[in-house]
């Protein structure tokens, strides 16, 4: 169904189309896209590239408002996006996880691109909105979604997880972004 829409609109459309693909931790949002960029050739772009770091301290000080603002750089990403929309290359500096301690990594280049996928959760968010031809909502029950985390990354992480972001996305998917402030959603069970 998302390929099918994305094709509609680059059928509509000579600029490059933008989609975001939102959704809480671990709905399979990753997976999702680079099927969609199999089948489309769309450029991915990871959202956690854009993380801004900071230590546990850092974020038990702040509200879940605050996280949501600040967890991702949408204003980097709007940078990006920006330029991307336009049909020119662009680049941006990922989150280096390796270190995990606020730096960046290498640069990233990009050319231009036919589709353009954000993936990640606040993609969608009403900052970047004018810049998407599609917002996408991929959603799963919250006790699928604690299991796949679980697998994915173990108990601990899993805990540690929930303590930091659970409330942030929380405010974010049922009072921000509700379902109905996107262009489809997208069930992933």
């Amino acid at each position: 169904m998302l390929c099918d829409r994305i094709a509609s609109l680059r059928a509509g459309a000579p600029a490059p189309v933008l989609v975001a693909l939102d959704g809480r931790s671990a709905v399979g949002k990753s997976t999702l896209a680079q099927q969609i960029a199999t089948r489309t050739a769309a450029l991915v772009i990871d959202g956690d590239d854009f993380y801004r770091g900071g230590g546990d301290a850092f974020w038990q000080a702040r509200n879940p408002a605050e996280k949501v603002d600040l967890a991702i750089d949408w204003r980097r990403q709007r940078v990006l996006l920006t330029k991307l929309r336009r049909g020119e290359p662009a680049w941006w500096q990922p989150y280096d996880w390796e270190v995990d301690d606020g730096r960046l990594a290498a640069e990233v280049n990009v050319g231009p691109a036919a589709v353009v996928i954000l993936d990640g959760a606040y993609s969608a968010r009403r900052e970047l909105a004018d810049l998407f031809a599609l917002r996408a909502l991929l959603d799963v029950p919250r006790q699928e979604r604690r299991e796949r985390l679980l697998r994915r990354e173990g108990e601990c992480y899993r805990a540690q997880w929930e303590a930091r972001w659970s409330e942030a996305e929380d405010l974010y998917f049922e009072q921000l972004m509700p379902p109905e402030s996107f262009d489809l959603v997208l069930d992933g069970s």
